[in-house]
């Protein structure tokens, strides 16, 4: 028995109808529930490598443009190639840090969460190299010059496998959290790894078990606030 529908920031989510349904609560859970870890991350267990490749196994079955597959995933568990990745992504974030934060109005919940980003992708710099696995996502091709309909089929056909090897990984105990600023040195971290030169790195995911209990829903703006009907600025209720 299905709950009733859930009134969703001014919006109902629909009972859905068929047959074979997928259990909506559990999914929900996960979707719900699937936060960037960093300083949960436990650092002093190992991570299996066959779990690892469980949740690649899954994100495999994501799509992407003409299915081409183009992906290609590295597992970082060498000591001393994670201690020059996480060397590089300590500059990154140095730099990070001297950018201005954006300005949000009272009430927004963007706000408050500033702070604890920052603080706690400072943690991540200062522990990356004890996290027992980093993962690197690649795509072949290069977009740097490219327009934009390169570039988001390029990203479209690999970020949407890294994002469910994160949930994977989630369902199965362990944390992640998706960075990028290492590539600010993508060069440098190509090197480390020996990634040719036609082959662009998307991102960073420090992979290990989580401590403490379960994690709640984020704070978001409503979904009332951040979509638009058939015209932008015209509001779901307007």
């Amino acid at each position: 028995m299905h709950e009733a529908p859930a009134d969703r920031g001014g919006l109902v989510a629909s009972e859905p109808k068929g047959t074979a349904m997928i259990d909506l609560l559990a999914a929900d859970e996960l979707l719900r529930t699937t936060r960037s870890v960093r300083k949960r991350l436990d650092l002093g267990r190992d991570v299996p490598l066959d779990l690892v490749l469980e949740c690649l196994d899954v994100a495999l079955q994501a799509p992407t443009g003409s299915n081409r597959q183009g992906w290609s995933f590295l597992v970082v568990r060498d000591r001393d190639q994670r201690a020059e990745l996480a060397r590089l992504y300590r500059q990154a974030v140095d730099l990070y840090m001297q950018v201005p934060r954006p300005a949000y109005e009272a009430g927004d919940p963007r706000a408050a969460s500033g702070e604890k980003v920052a603080d706690s992708a400072r943690y991540l710099a200062d522990h990356l190299h004890e996290v027992p696995v980093h993962l690197v996502p690649c795509i072949e091709g290069r977009v740097e010059e490219a327009g934009v309909l390169a570039q988001a089929s390029t990203y479209g056909s690999i970020l949407p496998a890294v994002w469910s090897f994160a949930l994977a990984a989630r369902a199965r105990g362990l944390g992640t959290a998706w960075t990028t600023l290492h590539l600010m040195y993508e060069r440098e971290a190509a090197e480390v790894l020996g990634i040719p030169d036609h082959i662009t790195q998307a991102a960073l995911l420090p992979v290990a078990y989580f401590t403490g209990g379960t994690f709640r829903p984020a704070p978001r703006l409503p979904v009332a606030e951040v979509t638009h009907l058939d015209r932008w600025g015209t509001r779901p209720g307007d």
